[in-house]
């Protein structure tokens, strides 16, 4: 039974770095920065979790204990890497970072213009 959850353990960590690899691919092949920081903070983020998460499940059943920095180090991930994707894209959408040519469609076209003159108080067509 614990040679079964070390290999289970094995191909999680595997896993792990497999989607590891294609947030590697995407921030190379995608176009532009929001495709890009879309694939980094998702992929990148399961891909960690499931290597820490598979390497705590390993020392767990081979040494008998459980590393409270493997804990801390899942709970920090899955907390900062989605803010931090969503940070940085919507930094370069305030910045006006370009869209990729082939955009249909742009959400927030306007919104900040928006929001930036209620905060000076302006009045605005709507």
């Amino acid at each position: 039974m614990i040679e079964i959850v070390k290999y289970i353990a094995v191909i999680i960590i595997l896993m792990g770095a497999l989607l590891s690899l294609v947030t590697t691919i995407g921030l190379f092949r995608l176009p532009d920065t929001y495709t890009r920081s879309h694939a980094a903070s998702k992929s990148a983020t399961l891909g960690i979790m499931a290597v820490l998460s598979g390497t705590a499940l390993f020392f767990w059943v081979d040494k008998g204990f459980l590393s409270g920095r493997l804990i801390l180090g899942i709970i920090f991930i899955f907390v900062t890497s989605p803010v931090a994707g969503h940070l940085i894209a919507r930094a370069a959408y305030k910045t006006n970072v370009p869209l990729w040519e082939k955009t249909v469609h742009d959400d927030l076209k306007g919104k900040y213009d928006e929001q930036e003159k209620e905060r000076r108080g302006e009045q605005f067509d709507s």
